[in-house]
């Protein structure tokens, strides 16, 4: 019975590894690479930057998360049945947890010391280069493949253009950034 709860549980870390890799291979080649760009992932993604707070319609992620199961599952059960339903299961729970964090570092400020960490690893993605840091929830894949960037730029700050600032960075009062970001961001006009 251990063996069993050991090989599901190795699955499950398995699955959440192979989506930290596809998250990676993903954003990179289908969002940014531009031989690959002309997809519905990277037009979608292309939107994203621009407009900063934009996210695809969540009926579109629901596809996807269908699509994925509907590509894995067979295979996955067929292989190694309930070991690699816990595989699947892996993959889609980590792609939702992907979700959640991606969106979260865009309109929250962060919570805890991941939470601050990602969001300034993912907006040196989005504000000081863009061919650096694709992992959102992790920088392993970047260190692996030479697109790790420390956060910041030279100065080790986060400059984020005005028309993309997110609400909860901006102070109304100033239009600088909040004084709890101040050591971190400066909005630009």
């Amino acid at each position: 019975m251990l063996a069993i709860i050991m090989s599901i549980a190795i699955a499950i870390l398995l699955g959440a590894a192979t989506w930290s890799l596809l998250e990676y291979v993903i954003h990179r080649w289908l969002g940014h690479d531009r031989r690959f760009r002309r997809n519905l992932f990277g037009i979608e993604h292309t939107r994203h930057h621009a407009e900063g707070g934009y996210f695809a319609a969540s009926w579109k992620k629901a596809l996807f998360t269908l699509g994925l199961i509907a590509v894995l599952t067979p295979p996955a059960w067929w292989a190694f049945g309930t070991v690699g339903a816990a595989y699947v299961l892996g993959v889609i729970g980590f792609y939702l947890s992907y979700e959640l964090s991606h969106r979260l570092e865009h309109v929250h400020p962060g919570l805890g010391p991941y939470g601050r960490w990602a969001r300034r690893h993912h907006f040196t993605h989005h504000f000081v280069d863009p061919k650096r840091n694709f992992g959102v929830t992790s920088p392993i894949w970047d260190v692996v493949f030479g697109t790790y960037r420390k956060p910041g730029n030279a100065a080790g700050r986060i400059p984020v253009p005005r028309k993309l600032c997110m609400t909860w960075l901006l102070d109304p009062t100033t239009g600088a950034a909040r004084r709890e970001f101040a050591d971190v961001y400066d909005v630009l006009p």
